[in-house]
């Protein structure tokens, strides 16, 4: 062997190392909500597969999320967290293990939510859309308005899923106690 070839072996295979690509999986998770009046909102978020074993992820741990909100499946608007800007309401709790947003209690605690809508839902921009959950209610804005209609209660269990979701929610998980809709009705 060359006398040099013994030096530049190990650096080759320490470069070729770490330029190779890294190869990191996440998990990709859908949700839909029913809130009152007709209102609904999907949305999608990405973590680390890691993630998916912690005890609770928050808005620092997932690396993509995005709600679309719905009138009587006409769309409204939508928020993604790469829009968020300093002052931007961005709160969210995940229980992974239960596949479930943690709901019902007062805003920005544990269990509460705020996507691009703080506790009095006002602050979602114009155009603007957001969804809030804490204490009071459930509930969506759009426009910088509080949508009143789409309230429903704080306890409602919100829950994320592997399969894909539809605006209406007809092929998602309930995550509301809404009546289920027939078909045609």
């Amino acid at each position: 062997m060359p006398r040099n070839a013994a030096c530049t072996t190990p650096l080759f295979a320490v470069l070729i190392a770490a330029f190779a690509p890294v190869s990191a999986t996440a998990a990709n998770l859908n949700f839909c909500w029913i809130g009152a009046g007709g209102y609904t909102m999907t949305g999608r978020m990405q973590l680390p597969d890691d993630q998916m074993h912690a005890p609770i992820v928050t808005q620092d741990d997932v690396t993509r999320f995005k709600i679309s909100g719905y009138y009587e499946g006409k769309f409204l608007g939508a928020w993604d967290m790469s829009q968020a800007a300093a002052g931007t309401t961005w709160h969210m709790r995940f229980d992974p293990q239960q596949m479930a947003f943690l709901t019902g209690g007062s805003f920005q605690g544990p269990h509460s939510q705020g996507w691009n809508a703080n506790g009095d839902v006002i602050d979602c921009g114009s155009p603007g859309f957001g969804f809030n959950s804490g204490n009071y209610a459930q509930d969506i804005c759009v426009n910088g308005t509080y949508i009143q209609a789409s309230s429903i209660d704080p306890a409602t269990p919100l829950m994320a899923t592997f399969s894909p979701v539809t605006p209406d929610c007809s092929t998602a998980i309930l995550t509301s106690k809404s009546p289920i809709r027939e078909s045609g009705d």
